[in-house]
C-alpha cells in the first residue's frame, strides 16, 4: 500500500471543536517546534458541535459558589456514576479556562451592570453559574479559537475524514490514522507520534437529533474497531426541547436552549396544561433526563400537540424581555413560523449528547500508547447525566490538558512508529466495498435506523424493546453490508460518506442497545420501565464495552468513590488539579 498519499506530523488532532482547537493551542504553547495538524471533516471554525452551543459554560466564579458545589452538582447529576477524578479536574480547571477564554483568546461574555460576568440559571444546578454570550455562546468561543489557530500557522487538513486508527504491526501502540480526502476521494495515511481523538459524539441515529447530519459517531466507531474500552454507552442524553418544525426539515430537532426553562419558561401539553410538576417538584427546571421523560410520557399518553410534541411558552415573562434575552432563539423560531416571544412553540425531546465514550485518564491518555482523547468522544466525566453547561467546559478543559500531554509525550517519544500495512489495506478494502455492490436505498436504511432507535432504544426502555432493537440493528448492519452505491467520481461523493456514516452509526447503536440491556436499573438518561429503581448507590457500577474478533463483549466495573461517597457532601482535603 505504498501508492496512497502519506503525511507526517508530530501531533495529529482529529476534530476542530472546542477540544481539538484548545489542544492545538496548548500543544503549540508547550512546544512551538513540534508540528501540529488539525484534521476536520468540514472547514475549521465552521463545523462541529461546539459552534452550535447556545447555552453557555459552567464555572464557579460568583460569590457564594465554589468548585466543591459545582463538583457535587456534577456528581449528583451523574447519579454517582461519574469518574470523580475527571469531574474534579473539570470543575477546578474550568475556572482557569474561562479566564483564558476571556483574557487570552478575547471572548466577550455577557456582563452584569457592575462589570462582573453574568451567569444564568441552568437546570439541575444549585447555583446560577452558566457563563454565556446571549444564546450564541458556542459561536463566540469557536470564532476566537479559530482565529488563534490560524494566527499560529497550525497545520490543517480540512475536508479530510478519519476512517481508522492504525496501530503498529504488533498492536502495541498507535502509528497513525487512515483518512479520506473528501475533495478527491483519495486515501491518505497520516503518520503521527501522538493522536487526539476529539471528533465529538453526535447521536444522529435517532429520529430527532440536535447535531448536524455529518456527525456520525466516527470517533467512537474507530475506537471500537481498534479494541478500545468504551464506558457508559447506554447513556445517551436527550435535550428536552428540540424544535418540532414538522416533517422533512432539518430544523426539527435543533435545540431551543435550556436557559428558556431556567428563565421561567413553561411546558404545556397539547391540552394547554402545565405538566412537569406531576413528574418532579422542580418542574421545568428538573434535569434533562426527567424533563425528557415527562414530555415523552405526555406524548405517549395522547396529550401531544398537532406535530406530536408539547409546547414551550415564554410570553408570560414579557415579550420584550424574551426578545432581548433570547435573540437567537426568537429568530430561529421565527424562521420556522413560530413566535417564541408572544406565542407557543412546539418542541420534542431530541438526542443531544453521548455521555459515554472512550475510557481515558485525567491527563487524556488512553490504554493505547500514542492515542489521547478529549471531549464528547470520552466517557466518565458526566456519568449518567450531563448538566447543561458542562459540555463545552468539558471540551475546553480536557482539550487544553490533552495538548499539554501530547507535547510532553512527543518530547519523550520522538520517533515515528511504523504502521501495520495489512491493517491499512484491510480498511481500504472495507471502505471500497460499496462501490462493487448493487446500488440500493441508503435512505430506507436510515429511516429504519431512526425508527428503531427512537422506539426501541430511546427515552423509555424495556428488555422486550431492547431485544427487538438488537434484532433490527443486526438486520440493518447486514442490509448495509449488501447495499452498494453507484460507481463514479469519488470527489465529494456524498453517497459514499452516507454509507460510511451509517456503518459507524449502526455499529455504535448496537453497543448502546447491548449496554442498555445489560443495565437492569435506571440511572439518569437510561430509564428501564421494567427496572425503574436506581438501586444501591454505594455499589454503583458502570458498563464497559469492547469489540473483539468474536464480537462485542460487555462487563461492569465498580465506581470508585475517591473524593465523596453517596450520603456525604464533604470532600476529602486533597490537592486540586495542577492542570
Amino acid at each position: 500500500m505504498n501508492d496512497i498519499k502519506r503525511i507526517r506530523t508530530d501531533i495529529l488532532i482529529l476534530g476542530s471543536g472546542g477540544a481539538g482547537l484548545f489542544a492545538a493551542l496548548h500543544a503549540h504553547q508547550a512546544n512551538p517546534n513540534q508540528s501540529i495538524t488539525v484534521a476536520v471533516k468540514g472547514l475549521l471554525g465552521k463545523c462541529g458541535c461546539t459552534r452550535m452551543v447556545q447555552g453557555g459554560y459552567n464555572v464557579a466564579l460568583a460569590a457564594g459558589d465554589s468548585v466543591e458545589r459545582h463538583f457535587m452538582d456534577t456528581i449528583e447529576g451523574s447519579k454517582w456514576l461519574a469518574n470523580q477524578e475527571l469531574a474534579w479536574t473539570l470543575v477546578t480547571t474550568a475556572v482557569t479556562r474561562v479566564h483564558e477564554l476571556e483574557n487570552e483568546l478575547g471572548c466577550f461574555f455577557d456582563r452584569n451592570p457592575d462589570g462582573t460576568v453574568h451567569q444564568k440559571a441552568f437546570a439541575g444546578q444549585t447555583f446560577d453559574r452558566t457563563v454565556h454570550k446571549g444564546d450564541l455562546t458556542g459561536i463566540e468561543i469557536i470564532n476566537r479559537l479559530s482565529e488563534q489557530v490560524w494566527a499560529r500557522g497550525i497545520g490543517r487538513l480540512e475536508e479530510h475524514r478519519a476512517i481508522d486508527l492504525i496501530k503498529t504491526p504488533d498492536g502495541a501502540a498507535l502509528a497513525g490514522v487512515l483518512m479520506i480526502d473528501m475533495r478527491t476521494g483519495e486515501y491518505v495515511f497520516v503518520q503521527a507520534k501522538a493522536v487526539l481523538l476529539a471528533t465529538g459524539g453526535g447521536p444522529t441515529m435517532y429520529k430527532y437529533h440536535t447535531p448536524s447530519g455529518d456527525k456520525s459517531c466516527d470517533g467512537l466507531a474507530m475506537a471500537l474497531r481498534a479494541g478500545l474500552p468504551l464506558r457508559d454507552l447506554e447513556m445517551v442524553q436527550f435535550h428536552p426541547t428540540g424544535l418540532l418544525a414538522g416533517a422533512h426539515t432539518r430544523m426539527t430537532g435543533t435545540v431551543l436552549e435550556e436557559g428558556l426553562r431556567g428563565a421561567g419558561g413553561w411546558l404545556l401539553n397539547g391540552n394547554g396544561d402545565r405538566f412537569m410538576e406531576n413528574y418532579d417538584p422542580r418542574a421545568e427546571r428538573a434535569t434533562r433526563d426527567i424533563v425528557s421523560r415527562g414530555i415523552y410520557s405526555e406524548i405517549r399518553a395522547g396529550r401531544a400537540t398537532p406535530n406530536g410534541g408539547v409546547y414551550i411558552q415564554m410570553s408570560h415573562l414579557g415579550p420584550d424581555k424574551v426578545r432581548q434575552q433570547f435573540k437567537g432563539m426568537v429568530e430561529r423560531c421565527a424562521d420556522c413560523g413560530f413566535d417564541l416571544a408572544e406565542g407557543r412553540v412546539e418542541v420534542v425531546p431530541t438526542a443531544h449528547y453521548m455521555m459515554g465514550g472512550v475510557m481515558f485518564n485525567p491527563d487524556c491518555t488512553t490504554v493505547l500508547p500514542g492515542l489521547f482523547a478529549a471531549g464528547e468522544d470520552t466517557g466518565g466525566v458526566h456519568g449518567a447525566n450531563r448538566l447543561g453547561g458542562n459540555g463545552v467546559a468539558n471540551s475546553t478543559v480536557f482539550g487544553g490538558i490533552a495538548g499539554e500531554s501530547m507535547a510532553e509525550w512527543v518530547a519523550a517519544n520522538p520517533d515515528f512508529r511504523a504502521p501495520d500495512e495489512a491493517a491499512i489495506a484491510r480498511s481500504i478494502q472495507e471502505h471500497d466495498a460499496p462501490f462493487s455492490l448493487e446500488p440500493g436505498s441508503l435512505e430506507a436504511i436510515r429511516e429504519e435506523l431512526f425508527d428503531c432507535m427512537w422506539t426501541d432504544v430511546g427515552i423509555l426502555r424495556t428488555a422486550e424493546g431492547l431485544m427487538l432493537g438488537q434484532q433490527r440493528l443486526a438486520a440493518l448492519e447486514e442490509q448495509l453490508a449488501h447495499t452498494g452505491i453507484a460507481a463514479g467520481d469519488r470527489a465529494y461523493n456524498l453517497s459514499w460518506h452516507d454509507w460510511i456514516n451509517l456503518r459507524n452509526l449502526i455499529a455504535v447503536s448496537r453497543v448502546i442497545d447491548a449496554a442498555a440491556l445489560l443495565r437492569e436499573d435506571s440511572r439518569g438518561a437510561h430509564f428501564r420501565e421494567d427496572f425503574p429503581q436506581t438501586g444501591d448507590l454505594e455499589s454503583s457500577t458502570f458498563t464497559v464495552a469492547r469489540q473483539t474478533a468474536e464480537g462485542i463483549t460487555l462487563g461492569r466495573e465498580p465506581v470508585r468513590f475517591k473524593r465523596v461517597r453517596p450520603g456525604h457532601t464533604i470532600l476529602r482535603d486533597e490537592p486540586q488539579s495542577t492542570h
